[in-house]
């Protein structure tokens, strides 16, 4: 299963492929109660889980898809990184 991240960081010097990211509900987010933030294994916020047919690659689902396919974090692994779009795969099993 793929999901597209979105972020307003520059993708070519923060993303890399086959990196291990931490998918996180964001409960607090007032502008998408479905949000699912995506943090780096520093604990540094990377952006969020697509959650817009605007804002997600062709292929891959969004957070409201997602978002009760787990509790409150999962991982995820870069697959691919394009100039707009950073693909990841969900790692049900870690």
């Amino acid at each position: 299963m793929y999901i597209t991240i979105t972020s307003t960081l520059n993708f070519s010097e923060l993303f890399r492929v086959n990196q291990i990211l931490t998918l996180k509900k964001d409960y607090h987010n007032l502008y998408d109660n479905e949000a699912i933030e995506v943090i780096n294994e520093d604990g540094i916020s990377y952006g969020y889980v697509a959650n817009s047919v605007n804002t997600r690659a062709k292929g891959t689902h969004s957070a409201g898809y997602i978002y009760n396919k787990f509790n409150e974090k999962i991982k995820c692994k870069v697959k691919f990184i394009t100039q707009r779009k950073i693909i990841a795969e969900i790692l049900f099993k870690n």
